[in-house]
């Protein structure tokens, strides 16, 4: 039964994709265009499996007790998402930190964290958010630091078109938000 409904959703999403071709003016039966609808549902289902992922299964038996109180931080995670309001790409990199309390994460595990938000269709405000709250529950540390950089194509392509603009947002939590040096030493490490 799953099986006949994504398989309905699949049709859904090709035949949306013939119609907004049609809608464009394009020739949906032209040769170059007649795998298209299903290239980009293959795509978009790519571009969006965050919403099959969990924190809690990226991060699975990586959590290791360990005496360290000093402050982790893995930065320039690669990072792609789709804006929600006009669907297009955004791109660029994430900076997380923590202050472990007993216990440690294994470092790739970090990366997955932004993976398991950042491929689905979202604003980076939340993105950014979402990856703070999601470390301080699953790993309970004295503290986190995210920040991430990244330029929208819905601003370089259309709209204003400014190819040289870069969005930052930070999300500060435990130690981070209350303690301003903590937070400083983060943001000048970055």
């Amino acid at each position: 039964m799953a099986d006949a409904t994504q398989a309905g959703a699949v049709q859904d999403i090709s035949g949306f994709v013939r119609g907004m071709l049609a809608g464009l003016g394009e020739d949906p039966d032209r040769e170059g265009l007649l795998k298209t609808p299903e290239r980009v549902e293959k795509s978009m289902r790519f571009l969006t499996r965050g919403y099959g992922l969990t924190v809690r299964d990226a991060i699975g038996d990586a959590l290791f007790e360990e005496d360290h109180h000093n402050m982790v931080i893995v930065r320039d995670i690669e990072m792609y998402s789709m804006c929600e309001h006009h669907m297009l790409p955004f791109f660029g990199k994430v900076h997380v930190a923590y202050i472990p309390n007993g216990r440690i994460v294994g470092l790739s595990k970090l990366p997955r964290v932004v993976e398991v938000f950042a491929r689905r269709l979202l604003v980076q405000e939340r993105l950014t958010e979402q990856v703070a709250s999601a470390l301080m529950e699953v790993l309970e540390p004295a503290g986190v630091g995210v920040v991430v950089e990244a330029s929208h194509l819905c601003m370089m392509m259309r709209g204003v078109e400014k190819q040289n603009s870069k969005t930052v947002t930070s999300a500060m939590k435990g130690v981070f938000m209350d303690d301003r040096a903590t937070r400083e030493e983060f943001l000048r490490l970055l």
